[in-house]
């Protein structure tokens, strides 16, 4: 897998695409009837609404290109070989020295979020766990140490 390529769930996909799609339209429709009104206020030099519409439209516009550029460049992660952990992947992970079980998702960074159990690939678990098969372990650095985990289980 290239550690550059970004990847991405169909739904993550979609809802960027949705994102993009009304950025496009509707938000920048907003950001110029806000330009306009704040334009017909006189003096722009010392006119706060329109130097806050202006960064609004940069902030809009960066996160435009951000977008267009991550879904041109964006593999779609679909099913997925259970028998080693990718992109995609649903593991259950026992943790050295503790009988929980955790079920993590490995995704790309642009989906993570270690609350709902998805781990980017580029984290240290997720770069640890990969390429890994079922009965596995593997450890990694964390802040506080090397951890160890036992693969239970690939989905």
């Amino acid at each position: 897998m290239d550690k550059h390529q970004e990847y991405l769930t169909k739904a993550k996909y979609d809802e960027f695409n949705a994102e993009l799609n009304s950025l496009k339209t509707t938000k920048r429709k907003e950001i110029a009837e806000a330009l306009e009104y704040a334009k017909s206020l006189g003096d722009l030099s010392e006119n706060a609404e329109y130097h806050e519409a202006r960064d609004t439209q940069a902030r809009v516009e960066d996160r435009i290109n951000h977008l267009e550029a991550l879904l041109k460049s964006a593999s779609i992660v679909s099913k997925h070989d259970t028998s080693v952990i990718g992109v995609g992947s649903v593991m259950v992970l026992e943790r050295e020295g503790s009988k929980d079980k955790k079920e993590y998702t490995i995704v790309g960074s642009e989906e993570s979020d270690a609350a709902r159990g998805l781990i980017s690939m580029r984290s240290p678990l997720g770069l640890a766990s990969l390429g890994k098969g079922k009965g596995d372990t593997f450890s990694f650095k964390s802040p506080a140490g090397p951890v160890n985990y036992k693969i239970i289980d690939i989905k």
